[in-house]
């Protein structure tokens, strides 16, 4: 078993797309429509569906908004660099809301970036993500 992909529903299907492939580097890796339903997928990673986990970003015509609750946190991201990254996200126009470094209590580097709809992503430097996985 492994997990397939995390769906998240978008008020703007196109800003979305622009958003994680553009500032966060993704791929889009594929779109479908849905006219009966009113709805429309774009899956995005930064690697095949096959070999990894994705984001399905899902457009429900005519809806811009959610409600996110209080239930959902993030989706973290490993990368190789906190503080580039962030940098890189901010001059492609993306909204860091944390800067890197170490979380607290700990000294593993994080940041937290928010894509146009409001959802979290926690960026993680490698070297620390690798540790806690046990690698």
């Amino acid at each position: 078993m492994r997990i397939l992909h995390t769906m998240i529903r978008v008020g703007n299907l196109q800003r979305s797309i622009d958003f994680y492939t553009k500032t966060m580097g993704m791929r889009l890796l594929r779109t479908s429509e849905n006219p009966e339903y009113k709805y429309s997928l774009a899956f995005v990673g930064y690697n095949d569906e096959n070999s990894a986990a994705v984001i399905e970003l899902t457009y429900n015509w005519g809806t811009e908004k959610y409600d996110h609750g209080n239930a959902f946190g993030h989706v973290a991201i490993g990368v190789d660099d906190v503080a580039a990254t962030c940098e890189r996200i901010k001059q492609t126009g993306g909204k860091v809301t944390r800067e890197a470094g170490p979380v607290k209590g700990g000294s593993t580097i994080i940041a937290f970036v928010e894509d146009p709809d409001g959802y979290k992503l926690e960026l993680i430097e490698n070297k620390q993500a690798d540790k806690a996985l046990g690698n």
